[in-house]
């Protein structure tokens, strides 16, 4: 089957026209530094999906845009520049560009990308670690920071294409909790990343979801849910957590971090996995248990063990009991 829906995407786009120009738009996702890179990272789509993260009260409306998300046709082989650095898109329209990092100020700052076939311009969010930070944030999306009910793949599908930037349900708990963490109360600058095995469609409405909940901003490593010869749809969401955090520890060398999910999509086995690969390097690991889910004891026994370790660990229907400790 996977052999057959490659050779079918390959003849499909072999019969597609040319795009024209006008109709390519740059998508840019939030990149991120390491000690002597700045990565920038974006997608090359023949659509402008901005307008899916408008909020609306029509259901009809709602899976207007969020189909408009997905109904889009990656560019392959166009170049984007940043001064100098050029990069080439892939087969599913990614491109990566890694610049010197030239002791830029900590926080948030722009990059601005090019493509040299269009000359369009686009900003690309970059968040510089401070070398004051005293620990990072790696956190899950689906039921912990926001509602999806990820559990129930009915009720996670529903959720996904009626919902709009309005209408998605942010855990108060999560949102204080991050802000805390990172320092956004107290002047610190603890840098948070978001791992989700919700697909990079999304990832222009999760940004503007998270923006009018006041979630804190952070670099996002989302699914690849294309078809190509390597693999089917997407990897497995384990390995797709997993390798995010080890990408996102490498960035952090000299970083301790936390890391925060729920239960119900196996994110304590997860991280016990990610413990166990990088001793020394996890603080903690903060798990919800979301409504309906609950936490069997496929998901106790790595956190058991994970607390063997003298990690750190918690795991309940809400963070709150957590918004009184000190980090």
């Amino acid at each position: 089957m996977h052999s057959i829906a490659v050779r079918a995407e390959n003849i499909i786009d072999t019969f597609q026209d040319d795009i024209p120009p006008e109709d390519i738009h740059l998508q840019p996702y939030f990149g991120y530094s390491t000690p002597d890179k700045i990565i920038i990272r974006g997608r090359v789509l023949e659509a402008d999906t901005s307008r899916a993260s408008n909020d609306t009260p029509s259901l009809v409306k709602n899976l207007a845009a969020m189909a408009a998300l997905f109904m889009t046709k990656e560019v392959e082989g166009e170049t984007v520049s940043l001064g100098d650095e050029t990069a080439i898109s892939d087969e599913e329209g990614y491109y990566r560009l890694e610049l010197r990092r030239n002791n830029p100020p900590a926080g948030w700052t722009e990059a601005v990308v090019k493509s040299n076939r269009t000359d369009e311009t686009v900003h690309h969010p970059v968040l510089i670690t401070s070398e004051t930070a005293e620990y990072g944030i790696i956190s899950d999306i689906d039921d912990t920071v926001m509602q999806t009910k990820a559990w129930s793949s009915r009720k996670n599908l529903w959720t996904s294409v009626t919902g709009s930037v309005g209408s998605r349900y942010i855990f108060p708990d999560a949102a204080t909790l991050l802000k805390m963490m990172s320092g956004s109360m107290s002047g610190r600058k603890n840098p948070v990343f978001y791992v989700s095995s919700s697909p990079w469609n999304l990832h222009g409405f999760l940004e503007a979801v998270f923006t009018a909940n006041g979630v804190v901003r952070g670099p996002k490593f989302l699914r690849d849910f294309g078809i190509d010869p390597t693999k089917m749809i997407t990897g497995m969401h384990g390995n797709h957590k997993g390798n995010a955090i080890d990408t996102v520890l490498a960035a952090n060398p000299d970083l301790p971090f936390y890391l925060i999910g729920d239960s119900g999509q196996h994110d304590p086995e997860v991280y016990r996995d990610a413990v166990l690969r990088h001793p020394g390097r996890i603080k903690g690991v903060f798990i919800r248990t979301p409504g309906g889910a609950g936490m069997d004891e496929e998901d106790r026994l790595p956190l058991k063990e994970i607390e063997a370790l003298g990690i750190q660990i918690f795991a309940g229907e809400t963070f709150e009991p957590l918004l009184d400790n000190t980090f």
